[in-house]
């Protein structure tokens, strides 16, 4: 089906057909809500009636269209029953080839297979040909995945999000190396059945959302014969899911975290309005630091949810063991003291080899010492986007013992109190500070591998 209108004039037709009768107009907009996900409170309110009657409009007409889509319909599987059935990809009407992927494989060695399809001939709606459309994928932009390590947690969140909750702004933020891209494309494989469009593109080269937009559209408008004028168009008439790769690209260093470039705070608006308006798609961001505007979109409950990305716990033990190091019993001390990061500990097995040959005992022999060597210039990558209050209060934090209660400002802090408790807001949107509890009360402390990096300089 290519828009809600042609749902609604299919059903229209369908129970005409059958029973000499139209589409209600409530009807209609059950078939327009539930195109879009929406739950029956909403279809109710913004039909101004009430939940009851919805309910029994939407029975009445799920039972007109089971003859069509089976007798298990209902809203929650009515989008995908009728797309499986009567989809027929608009690539067999056009003159031109379509980016698609195909036996797309994501795990342990990535398989990047993106190629020009052929135009398929035109097959019956319900023919098994049809059926098995992909969808159209470019990863163009996507790094290669050559290793996944277990993140089952925090990839039902994500699905959970996306397929059930219908999360439409999902921010996924933490430090360089621990894993974003990585679970993103492990999302790809596990949901890319339920999308029509996949797209990934990396911030990496600084696009203004001008050049952005565009670039989505050509992408969008491979496998559509009248080019839609919006992103957002898009997004209503089809499921797509986006990722925005390294978009800390478009925020600015020496400022707190997540205030834009000049010239491109218009990416602020544009994802405000991903999250504000009613659509059934998903942009996924990420990102070294949380953009500033999606806490407030949190906040206001706007379909935005955000994913803290932190270092492995004991399955971290995979890479050591990919790695070949010695000490199995002496692994778990390792990880925590690098707090699971992947790419810190990849690093760090490596010279374990060069100095140790393998020995993990032999490295950890001085306990009391945490060796950063090819780790510095990655920390230092972190440290020089900060704004001056935040390398202060960095450098405070650093020659504490403890956590910090922060609603006691350090006497010797040269920051007001707003200044210094907006700084560890900052840090802490970017991964550097943490929140514990300690007794009864929260408190905040550096992440303890850059405290060791700033103890050192």
């Amino acid at each position: 089906m290519k828009n809600v209108e042609d749902v609604v004039e299919w059903a229209n037709n369908s129970i005409f057909d059958k029973t000499g009768e139209h589409l209600t107009p409530l009807q209609e907009a059950i078939l327009t809500g539930v195109w879009y996900r929406q739950k029956y409170p909403q279809i109710a309110k913004d039909f101004h009636c009430s939940e009851s009657h919805v309910k029994k409009e939407a029975a009445k007409l799920w039972e007109k269209l089971r003859e069509e889509l089976g007798e298990d319909l209902n809203k929650l599987n009515f989008r995908s029953k009728l797309e499986k059935k009567y989809r027929v990809s608009q690539a067999s009407q056009l003159g031109h080839c379509l980016l698609q992927i195909d036996n797309i494989n994501i795990g342990g060695q990535f398989i990047q297979t993106i190629e020009d399809t052929k135009i398929r001939s035109p097959n019956p709606p319900n023919s098994p040909q049809n059926n098995a459309i992909s969808p159209i994928i470019d990863l163009t932009d996507a790094p290669e995945l050559t290793s996944f390590y277990d993140r089952t947690s925090e990839l039902s969140t994500l699905k959970q999000w996306i397929l059930e909750a219908h999360t439409r702004l999902i921010t996924v933020y933490g430090l360089s190396g621990i894993g974003k891209s990585a679970i993103a494309l492990k999302l790809i494989e596990q949901t890319q059945t339920e999308f029509d469009y996949i797209i990934w593109r990396s911030l990496s080269h600084t696009p203004t959302l001008t050049t952005l937009q565009t670039e989505l559209k050509q992408s969008f408008g491979r496998s559509q014969q009248t080019p839609l004028t919006t992103i957002i168009d898009y997004f209503r008439t089809s499921r797509c899911l986006v990722i925005l790769d390294d978009v800390q690209n478009i925020f600015q260093s020496s400022q707190l975290a997540g205030r834009y470039l000049t010239g491109y705070e218009d990416y602020g608006k544009f994802f405000k309005q991903i999250a504000t308006s009613s659509h059934q798609s998903c942009l996924i961001l990420l990102s070294w630091e949380k953009p500033r505007e999606i806490t407030t979109l949190e906040a206001e409950n706007r379909a935005t949810r955000t994913l803290h990305l932190k270092g492995l716990g004991e399955e971290a033990a995979e890479i050591l063991r990919e790695k070949g190091l010695a000490d199995e019993e002496k692994w778990s001390d390792l990880i925590a003291l690098y707090q699971g990061h992947p790419s810190w500990l990849n690093i760090i097995a490596a010279t374990i080899w060069e100095l140790f040959d393998g020995s993990v005992s032999l490295f950890l022999a001085d306990g009391n010492d945490l060796f950063l060597g090819d780790l510095e210039p990655i920390l230092e990558s972190h440290l020089e986007r900060l704004s001056d209050s935040e390398k202060k209060v960095c450098y405070l934090l650093a020659t504490q013992a403890e956590a910090v209660d922060i609603s006691q400002q350090p006497a010797d802090s040269e920051l007001s109190k707003s200044e210094f408790l907006q700084a560890i807001q900052s840090l802490a949107r970017r991964g550097l500070v943490e929140k514990v509890l300690v007794g009864l009360r929260s408190k905040f402390q550096i992440n303890r591998v850059f405290q060791q990096y700033i103890q050192s300089q």
